[in-house]
């Protein structure tokens, strides 16, 4: 075998197809592009136009609401990332825990609109939430631990009076 018998394996190696060649090649003139208008133009197409047929985005019908804009935005904090944290001494389990604290700890990286505590993990230490939320789970843990759970309510953004 020498060097200039070494070839790729067949179908390796794939011919590319160049356009605008003559009438001949079969992709002359228009280059495969059609007619004029804004399709044979390059870096444009009409996107979502089925050729004058109601497009499949306006046939069907309008569901549901997203809640974007006013959407609160909470941090999830499961048990077993707290008890971690207590083991590892940088929660205080003696002081109440709420979001600046588990931030404070590196539990959280920022305090968004709340903390929901959820169940996952055991809970050895008492300790005293004060969250936005918690799941029956987490609340039965937390309790069993003998600690305590508050939920806190939303602060008012501004221009919203405080009900």
């Amino acid at each position: 075998m020498k060097l200039n018998e070494i070839a790729p394996r067949p179908g390796a190696k794939k011919k590319r197809f160049r356009i605008g060649r003559g009438i001949g090649s079969g992709a002359g003139k228009t280059g495969g592009r059609g007619g004029k208008g804004q399709t044979a133009r390059s870096g444009v197409r009409i996107k979502g136009f089925e050729g004058g047929q109601m497009p499949l985005h306006r046939r069907l019908p309008k569901r549901g609401f997203r809640n974007v804009k006013f959407a609160l935005r909470l941090n999830e904090v499961n048990l077993y990332r707290v008890q971690a944290a207590i083991d590892a001494g940088r929660l205080d389990s003696t002081a109440t825990v709420d979001a600046a604290a588990l931030v404070k700890a590196g539990v959280l990286r920022r305090a968004k609109d709340g903390v929901r505590l959820l169940g996952t993990g055991d809970l050895k230490a008492k300790v005293d939430f004060a969250v936005f939320g918690a799941s029956s789970s987490a609340r039965a843990a937390v309790e069993k631990a003998g600690g305590s759970v508050k939920i806190l309510a939303p602060a008012p953004e501004e221009g919203e009076k405080a009900a």
